[in-house]
């Protein structure tokens, strides 16, 4: 069985890392898998919200894989990274950072290392009670290698970003939650349920508009706010043209839900 798998079921595509014996830990064939399946949700139309999840209930994703060494002779993925021959530009987390499409993770267990990265790169984080984070890079002698020094001091401030990676702090979902790292904390066994119900939520409004609010987030994270008004202004444009802005007006004048075709 593969270790990334991949459903899509009422616009909502799951993809799910499938390795609990080893913790879910992501080697150098499954980075590509990965990376290609968040490609395919990302551009296909039937496609609105996106869930990252992984099998079990210990580990979301204990990282890298650092002694992995596929049969084919395939380099495991801490080793591609150290010789230099990774193309960071088509791992998982920069694609995550790129794409348009929603991504919800649902973190089944531990976010450790690599998994805390990937965990960042998406834009809603639900965890169950026993999950934890774990910034424990500089335990390993390494550093945040997919994100975390971008993510972090934009999502929690530089002084708290400082004091979780410099220390190599594992947080409790609770702690987590209370930092900001995390949207919503809930039991165990309600994990998808809840992820489910969210994703189903943002795949009820018009997809184009969602995706475009989205890429303006992103764009404003590194742009004026003259600049970002105007940018703004031009998603808007094709919007107003576009049969979802029609049925989202008409529905709203006729007190109904709006149906919308991405259109």
């Amino acid at each position: 069985m593969s270790d990334i798998l991949y459903a899509v079921a009422d616009h909502i595509a799951t993809i799910t890392i499938n390795r609990a014996e080893k913790m879910n830990t992501i080697s150098g064939p499954m980075l590509d898998a990965l990376t290609a399946r968040l490609v395919e949700a990302n551009k296909d139309p039937a496609v609105r919200v996106v869930i990252l999840t992984a099998v079990g209930n210990r580990a979301f994703c204990a990282g890298l894989d650092l002694v992995a060494q596929t049969t084919t002779g395939e380099m495991g993925a801490s080793t591609a990274m150290v010789s230099g021959n990774l193309d960071l530009r088509d791992t998982p987390p920069t694609v995550l950072h790129q794409m348009d499409k929603p991504v919800i993770a649902a973190l089944n267990g531990s976010a450790a290392g690599y998994g805390l990265d990937l965990a960042l790169g998406c834009d809603i984080r639900i965890a169950t009670k026993s999950a934890k984070l774990a910034a424990s890079f500089t335990k390993r002698g390494v550093l945040p290698e997919s994100g975390g020094t971008w993510f972090l001091p934009r999502m929690i401030g530089w002084a708290k970003a400082a004091e979780l990676v410099f220390t190599g702090r594992t947080l409790t979902s609770e702690q987590g939650l209370e930092m900001g790292l995390l949207n919503t904390v809930v039991p165990d066994n309600e994990l998808m349920e809840e992820a489910t119900k969210l994703a189903r939520e943002i795949a009820a409004n018009a997809p184009l508009a969602v995706q475009a609010t989205k890429r303006m987030m992103r764009m404003g994270l590194n742009e004026t706010f003259g600049d970002h008004v105007h940018h703004v202004f031009l998603q808007l444009l094709p919007l107003f043209k576009s049969e979802d802005a029609r049925e989202g007006m008409t529905a709203f004048l006729q007190k109904r839900e709006p149906k919308f075709t991405g259109r």
